[in-house]
């Protein structure tokens, strides 16, 4: 009798353990779930809406400076309407116009105390201390030149017209890649490989201008931002921002209906938020990133 007993009451107690969740997976699993965050970008704070036709951002991380470029026009247009404003990081414009007198000022990046923008045939060389064009880079057969990102003293830009991805280095520009379909947005990792988005999607360079595909859904894109190697924020023009992880892309926003842009983004890593030129709109837009 005893033993029979002992051993009712050891079937009773694993029963009892298992219905309370004592040997099961489903408690844990339930808790990893708890620890997901689902991607999302929440509005902080818009500008005033006097940066017009602003098409790029770009977040100086030595010095916290927020570069701002305004095309003020149509974008093919050498008009000399085009400027480069500075805002604070709670969205109030300091500088309207740090720089004139550029004629559709796009994509920018910073190196050795310079800051480069792209314009329409040339790379415009600005010096940041003395608040000055320092010099002006005329690229052969150029016909819409976009997107800039730097690493060390070569600054990488794109052609979307021509498909080309050029660079600059002490003074000469060089072809790195052709036949890249509508190639807009670059960013460069920090170990020097460069990333780009196109009407293919986004893709990987190799240091002979090769690539390998990482997303072929956003295709089009054109601002991009590298949070980490498998890690990488896309904007499109009309209006959409992707997250994109180990090459799954998640839409975070959408203000298409809106009709406000989101072009070249930029991004404060401090503090994971995303600066967001709306172009139309003639202001920035920042968001927090949340995933």
């Amino acid at each position: 009798m005893k033993k029979s007993l002992f051993i009712q009451l050891t079937i009773l107690g694993t029963f009892l353990l298992v219905a309370c969740g004592g040997g099961s997976n489903e408690t844990v699993i339930e808790e990893e779930n708890e620890d997901e965050i689902e991607p999302t970008l929440t509005l902080l704070w818009e500008t005033d809406d006097t940066l017009i036709t602003n098409e790029s951002v770009l977040y100086h991380e030595a010095t916290g400076t927020i570069y701002v470029a305004n095309i003020d026009g149509n974008p093919t247009d050498k008009d000399g309407k085009g400027s480069i404003s500075i805002i604070d990081k709670e969205g109030n414009i300091i500088e309207q116009e740090w720089i004139k007198g550029i004629d559709a000022p796009k994509g920018m990046g910073i190196t050795n105390g310079k800051l480069y923008v792209t314009n329409i045939d040339e790379l415009v060389e600005i010096d940041i201390e003395t608040a000055t064009i320092s010099n002006r880079y005329a690229v052969e057969e150029a016909a819409f030149l976009n997107d800039v990102d730097v690493h060390n003293d070569r600054v990488y830009f794109s052609d979307m017209a021509t498909g080309k991805i050029h660079f600059l280095l002490d003074g000469e520009i060089y072809l790195f890649a052709e036949g890249q379909n509508n190639i807009n947005g670059l960013r460069v990792g920090g170990d020097g490989t460069l990333y780009g988005l196109d009407a293919e999607g986004l893709k990987k360079y190799d240091e002979e201008g090769n690539y390998e595909m990482i997303n072929q859904e956003v295709t089009g894109g054109d601002g991009l931002i590298i949070i980490d190697d498998n890690t990488f924020l896309a904007s499109r023009w009309q209006g959409e921002i992707y997250l994109i992880q180990n090459g799954v892309a998640t839409l975070l926003l959408d203000t298409k209906i809106e009709e406000s842009n989101t072009a070249d983004i930029g991004f404060i890593p401090s503090e994971n938020i995303v600066l967001v030129p709306t172009f139309f709109k003639n202001k920035v837009a920042a968001y927090q990133l949340s995933y």
